[in-house]
């Protein structure tokens, strides 16, 4: 079982301007331990996680991969996140390059068909689309109409970062309409299912697991 990163180096403070780890994190981070035969039999070069926030995803993935370490490259548009998720890189002895910018924006073509291992709990939450844009902490979850808005702007990239043999893990909620973001992606010629589901509240999480 590989162990939660430690995150002690973060405070409540900390938190009020970035996103701290919650059931979305954690069911994301149960499916890649899932996979762990599987991405460590991959052999990943090149893991990008889109929205790193605290960093607790990425460093668990290079985590899991060791003592292999790929090249781990976040983004995120909150200056703070950034440096929240190289900081907790380096607690946990990951290294971590981090790219503060709005989804994948200048990480094209350098990384055109490159990313072995691509993650993204994205903001989905049902907000009114004035809400998307800024770079503080509302960027970690408003999603805009029906949660997709954000998500949405992001599928078209997945087909010019993902590797032949990469592996996309996206995590959604109900009312982002799993089945209509799977047959987008199927559209594209993905192979996308449900690899992973939990009731959280109210709240009804999906990770989706796409491959060419």
């Amino acid at each position: 079982m590989i162990p939660t990163p430690d995150l002690s180096h973060l405070s409540t403070s900390d938190y009020r301007n970035i996103y701290e780890p919650s059931e979305d994190t954690f069911l994301l981070l149960d499916a890649l331990e899932a996979d762990e035969k599987q991405l460590k039999e991959l052999n990943p070069s090149v893991c990008l996680e889109i929205g790193s926030g605290s960093g607790c995803v990425t460093t668990f993935l290079g985590c899991l991969l060791k003592p292999n370490q790929p090249y781990m490259i976040t983004t995120d548009i909150n200056p703070l996140a950034a440096v929240a998720t190289v900081m907790t890189g380096k607690k946990n002895g990951v290294s971590i390059d981090t790219v503060q910018t709005s989804l994948v924006t200048n990480l094209l073509p350098r990384l055109h068909n490159s990313v072995d291992v691509l993650c993204f709990n994205p903001p989905y939450a049902v907000t009114p689309s004035e809400e998307i844009g800024g770079q503080g902490i509302e960027a970690s979850w408003a999603g805009g109409v029906d949660g997709r808005e954000v998500i949405d702007t992001m599928l078209p990239f997945v087909k010019e970062l993902l590797s032949e043999k990469g592996i996309f893990y996206l995590l959604l909620i109900s009312e982002n309409k799993p089945a209509e973001v799977i047959e987008l992606l199927q559209g594209d010629g993905f192979n996308a299912h449900i690899c992973l589901q939990r009731l959280a509240g109210r709240e009804k999480q999906f990770i989706v697991k796409v491959q060419r």
